[in-house]
């Protein structure tokens, strides 16, 4: 007696695979005309965009920063200094941040300047605790005082730890203090360097210099000779000028005030000056 063949499933995929196929090319083309008619709203997703960077901390490169020094992207990597990488992964610099906040003030030209002030005055802060703590380790803090404005870091010495009265030839003991000044200009000045030489409202009575203004150009000129004879700062960086008593930073009418206004101010302009 013959063997009954068994069933044998037809060629090809089964009936509800294609019938199945047909369905999802039907929704993904609903979806398609869906998106195609719909707009987008490009300032609300922005926001978006940035509320998710907040929140979350994803960078606009492309890359996730959770936890502390831990990269996730393209598989995971452990790094001990975000701020050594974190350009690198696309997030905003603090010039771009600037610009942004510039950009805020685009019609109102005042907002800019005091905007620009503020930070030349925060970098200048910096720089002058930077070079307080260098004139402190130089031991120079009772002969040098450390100040800045949004224009400049300044160190003033006075005058009489510099020349005698009445003279604007060095004494021998400010070489020493001058050398030390010399090198902490050369590592920190970023562009202009202003010496001003300063007096009291004292009549000068001396053959060599017919007033106090001569006598403070003198000196501002000495200290300017030395700097240029014994450090490497550039002398087309270096200006003098003298002042005379017309700059007073305390009573002329006392001893101490006097004292005061006698002195030599050396300015680290910022470098773009």
């Amino acid at each position: 007696m013959a063997k009954k063949k068994e069933d044998t499933p037809p060629p090809g995929s089964p009936a509800w695979m294609a019938t199945f196929s047909d369905l999802m090319n039907l929704l993904l083309c609903f979806f398609v005309l869906l998106f195609s008619m719909s707009t987008i709203d490009e300032a609300k997703l922005n926001e978006l965009i940035a509320s998710m960077n907040s929140a979350f901390s994803v960078f606009d490169g492309g890359a996730t920063s959770i936890g502390e020094g831990i990269l996730i992207s393209n598989g995971v990597s452990q790094l001990n200094e975000l701020s050594e990488y974190i350009n690198s992964t696309g997030k905003t610099t603090d010039s771009d941040n600037s610009a942004a906040d510039l950009k805020e003030f685009d019609n109102d030209p005042q907002g800019i300047k005091e905007l620009l002030e503020e930070q030349k005055l925060q970098e200048n802060e910096a720089l002058a605790e930077t070079i307080a703590e260098a004139v402190a380790e130089s031991r120079l803090a009772d002969q040098v005082e450390v100040s800045f404005t949004a224009q400049y870091v300044q160190l003033t010495m006075k005058g009489a730890l510099l020349f005698d009265s009445g003279s604007a030839q060095l004494k021998e003991a400010s070489t020493t203090v001058l050398d030390k000044v010399g090198v902490i200009l050369e590592r920190y000045s970023r562009g202009i360097i202003e010496i001003e030489g300063h007096t009291d409202n004292v009549p000068i009575s001396s053959k060599q210099y017919a007033s106090n203004e001569e006598l403070s150009s003198a000196r501002a000129l000495s200290v300017f000779y030395y700097l240029t004879d014994h450090t490497s700062l550039d002398p087309a960086s270096l200006r003098h000028a003298g002042m005379g008593e017309r700059v007073p930073i305390a009573d002329n009418s006392t001893p101490e005030g006097r004292s005061k206004n006698r002195r030599v101010e050396i300015r680290i302009y910022s470098d773009d000056i």
